[in-house]
């Protein structure tokens, strides 16, 4: 009998207009709260003064994009005086994960570096998270449902995580209405990320009954609702996408990912471009060479397949053209190629070695060479 065990935020609140709900579920959490928003946010002001209307402290920290190892350092600094009872983060995943690593090391007495993969020792948390809500305003991360913030490190030219089970989150709200007109190369780039996120779990070797029934639901909603917001501005196609991410979350929490976020975590080191323009820049080339490399393997032929039927349907062409239509209706949607992200050709073998230490890459339903990963890196150029 196959065993198997899914880990979930401690509550979920998903619908349209449930924002509504976020004041009252947050104070009940304590009244000393810090908000981390995301620069463009405009209902993180609404939420912040009803908040206070109701008697609460909030201290504010604005992400200012993807967070980095020192913008984390600083923003720690800055709440440990206010000793506050929760953090809230509003935003795309950016903000999510900078709040969810606040929330991790807030009371921690060790240094914050010791708890980081590769960098640091990966060491558990010493101190158990401060509670921590989730409010995305992006649907792509699913980062609202998972245990690990990614934080970019300058100086090593790497991104990599914070992870303990217990960073998951208290509340997880999901209120796609907050995602309604997002602007084409956002929607673009998160739902390429939300779709990677629905399919690496999907075929990945840790794979259970449980991720599986949420990648089967949601990853022909994913390409089905991108595809839909490329042409026009559909409530019906946020709300699928919304649902999409958030399964995705759940999914790579449980399931881990794959070979495009292995190779997307070096390359966003080395270039500081967009995590989910590289996820969906990767995707096409990692699907094919996984499929190069499954000669054998009847379960993930099975599966790389399904994923086909699934994308093939949705883009109008046959199973066996669907991952290479895939990468061409990505190029007609406007998604820049690698070089264009600032990624140097030169560094595709160092990236290429690097990203076999990724702990994504243990998730890849098969190993993939050093060449194949150049030829990956090669083809997105």
């Amino acid at each position: 009998m196959m065993a198997f065990s899914l880990k979930l935020p401690a509550k979920i609140i998903f619908g349209r207009g449930k924002r509504t709900e976020a004041v009252d579920e947050i104070c009940r959490l304590g009244k000393r709260i810090v908000l981390v928003r995301g620069r463009s946010v405009a209902w993180a002001d609404t939420l912040q003064d009803d908040l206070r209307k109701k008697g609460a402290m909030v201290e504010t920290v604005v992400s200012m994009g993807e967070p980095s190892f020192p913008d984390l350092v600083a923003a720690l600094d800055n709440i440990r005086t206010l000793a506050p009872d929760c953090v809230v983060a509003v935003g795309g995943g950016s903000a999510i994960d900078l709040g969810k690593a606040l929330a991790a090391l807030a009371q921690g007495a060790a240094d914050p570096l010791v708890h980081f993969e590769i960098v640091g020792d990966g060491r558990s948390l010493d101190r158990a998270p401060l509670p921590f809500v989730a409010i995305p305003t992006t649907a792509g991360t699913g980062a609202e449902a998972t245990k690990n913030a990614v934080i970019s490190f300058p100086e090593h030219r790497r991104k990599v995580s914070l992870r303990d089970d217990r960073m998951l989150a208290d509340l997880a709200l999901i209120d796609p209405a907050l995602t309604d007109d997002c602007p084409h190369t956002v929607t673009l780039s998160s739902g390429l990320d939300a779709l990677t996120q629905v399919i690496e779990p999907f075929v990945s070797s840790r794979a259970n009954i449980l991720t599986d029934a949420l990648c089967r639901e949601a990853i022909p909603r994913a390409i089905g609702a991108l595809a839909q917001l490329m042409e026009e501005e559909k409530p019906a196609a946020r709300d699928d996408m919304a649902r999409a991410s958030f399964f995705g979350g759940i999914a790579l929490a449980n399931a881990g990912l794959g070979a495009v976020h292995g190779i997307a975590g070096v390359v966003g080191g080395r270039s500081n471009a967009g995590h989910g323009a590289l996820c969906g820049r990767l995707l096409p080339g990692v699907l094919l060479a996984n499929q190069a490399a499954a000669s054998g393997n009847t379960a993930l032929i099975e599966r790389l397949g399904a994923v086909a039927d699934w994308l093939g349907a949705a883009l109008g062409v046959a199973r066996a053209d669907a991952f290479s239509a895939l990468e061409k209706r990505i190029d007609d949607w406007g998604l820049s190629h690698l070089s264009a992200m600032g990624f140097d050709p030169n560094d595709c073998d160092e990236t290429a070695r690097l990203a076999q230490s990724s702990s994504s890459m243990a998730g890849n339903p098969v190993t993939l060479s050093h060449e194949a990963l150049i030829r990956i890196l090669r083809h997105a150029l």
